[in-house]
């Protein structure tokens, strides 16, 4: 009867190995066992209340001090270097465990402050901390929950010149009238002015410009009449769309062009 073909146990850089190999050495410390991970001596008896459901404001020292003393046990034999302040925190309990094993008089029950109530306040505030704590990494985190977006716009620039309201046009009108307060003058007389004219004299003024400062249309030495009646003019073409005014940027310098007659302004 043909003997069974043996399976490989390993396979090392691609060749198979059927057997142990009998020089094979394995430090001691690379194989540990990892039990539960704390913080802190108050994590580790927080921990231990919380699993075996024990009332933090009641805490039964003998069973809770045997529990922590099993796994300050296990640390000192694994990981000596970091058992000191569970010893400190050892000690601790131990001292709070004979103290409520003392014998008490009657007269000082009522006066004597519970051994435990320092380590119950103690335990109360780290689990207030640590549920803070929990709280926040759950909130959302830049890097690791999610990445920040970017990205990037090709604005392409079109040149719009701003509307001229009436908030601009009578801005530019006070700049006018107070130029002519060094020209003013008292002699009293009527005199006929006409807007169409004024309107007429304008368009002419514009023919062969491109652009005219709204300031330039205006005679300051002809008085304040003469400068209302073209203001109204200026108005008045505007109205009839026979010019255009505008202006650069807000609080610039306003012009007015004309329009002609059959074009598209």
């Amino acid at each position: 009867m043909p003997e069974a073909a043996v399976l490989p146990i390993a396979r090392i850089y691609g060749d198979l190995l059927h057997e142990m190999p009998s020089d094979l050495f394995i430090p001691p410390e690379a194989l540990e066992v990892f039990l539960e991970t704390f913080e802190g001596p108050l994590d580790l008896l927080l921990y231990l209340i919380r699993r075996h459901n024990l009332d933090v404001l009641d805490v039964p020292m003998a069973q809770l001090t045997r529990q922590y003393m099993d796994y300050v046990e296990m640390m000192r034999i694994g990981q000596l270097d970091l058992a000191a302040e569970y010893l400190l925190m050892a000690a601790w309990l131990t001292e709070i465990k004979s103290r409520m094993l003392l014998p008490r008089k009657q007269d000082a029950i009522e006066d004597e402050t519970d051994p435990r109530a320092e380590l119950t306040r103690r335990l109360l505030e780290y689990e207030q901390m640590k549920l803070a704590a929990q709280r926040l990494d759950r909130l959302p985190q830049a890097g690791r929950d999610f990445l920040p977006a970017q990205a990037w716009l090709e604005k392409v620039a079109v040149e719009r010149l701003p509307q001229v309201d009436a908030a601009d046009l009578k801005q530019a009108w006070q700049i006018i009238i107070g130029r002519t307060k060094v020209n003013q003058h008292h002699k009293i007389g009527r005199e006929e002015l006409s807007v169409r004219e004024h309107m007429a004299r304008i368009l002419r003024y514009l023919l062969d410009k491109e652009f005219v400062e709204f300031s330039e249309l205006f005679s300051v030495e002809q008085g304040i009449p003469e400068l209302v009646v073209t203001f109204l003019a200026i108005l008045e073409l505007a109205r009839e769309s026979l010019v255009q005014i505008s202006q650069q940027e807000a609080f610039a310098s306003i012009y007015v062009r004309r329009i002609e007659v059959g074009v598209d302004a």
